[in-house]
């Protein structure tokens, strides 16, 4: 049975804080403000990283982007083999995203299968003007013609290395890892 181990630290707390502050002002800068923006987290951990972006460009241009949640479970292309009944929990979206432009935000960008599933769920529910794509973490090793427009870090990855993004709210601690593979 294969586990991971702590590799390396690439964020600690200050550092993420950091990465989402810059990521916070490229996206007022590049849409010139906050109009018709919507931050869209992707569950699990895009969720409270969207939150606390719409937190810091709320303190930036006075006001605070809404906030969607998007549940891509029954998008993911790997859905048979998750598992017999997945758990799908519910897309909230505060408002209409027709002409909207929407900043879809997750914590780590690998493959690219999540936002391809993103993408088609958010395709379901309107014409947005534009999708823009905002990650704490790319990591590399794309399999689709993705790319993020807001990048927290750059961390090339072995592929028998994963990323952990731990937040405080989901499990009581903030930071970024690199964790290795090894066979037990």
């Amino acid at each position: 049975m294969a586990e991971f181990i702590d590799k390396t630290v690439l964020m600690d707390e200050q550092g993420v804080r950091r990465a989402l502050t810059r990521i916070s002002h490229e996206i007022v800068e590049k849409n010139k403000g906050v109009e018709d923006i919507v931050l869209v987290g992707i569950r699990t951990r895009g969720v409270p990283i969207a939150k606390r972006l719409a937190d810091m460009i709320e303190q930036i241009e006075g006001v605070r982007p809404p906030v969607g949640i998007l549940d891509i479970t029954l998008y993911r292309d790997d859905l048979s083999t998750l598992s017999y009944q997945p758990i799908v929990r519910p897309t909230t979206m505060p408002v209409d995203i027709d002409r909207k432009v929407i900043v879809l935000v997750d914590d780590v960008l690998y493959t690219g299968r999540t936002i391809r599933a993103a993408l088609d769920a958010i395709m379901d529910m309107g014409r947005p003007q534009s999708i823009k794509l905002a990650v704490l973490v790319d990591r590399g090793h794309r399999e689709l013609p993705i790319r993020a427009d807001f990048v927290g870090k750059n961390v090339p990855t072995a592929s028998r290395e994963s990323i952990a993004v731990l937040v405080n709210e989901l499990d009581g601690e903030e930071r970024v890892v690199i964790r290795e593979k090894v066979e037990g």
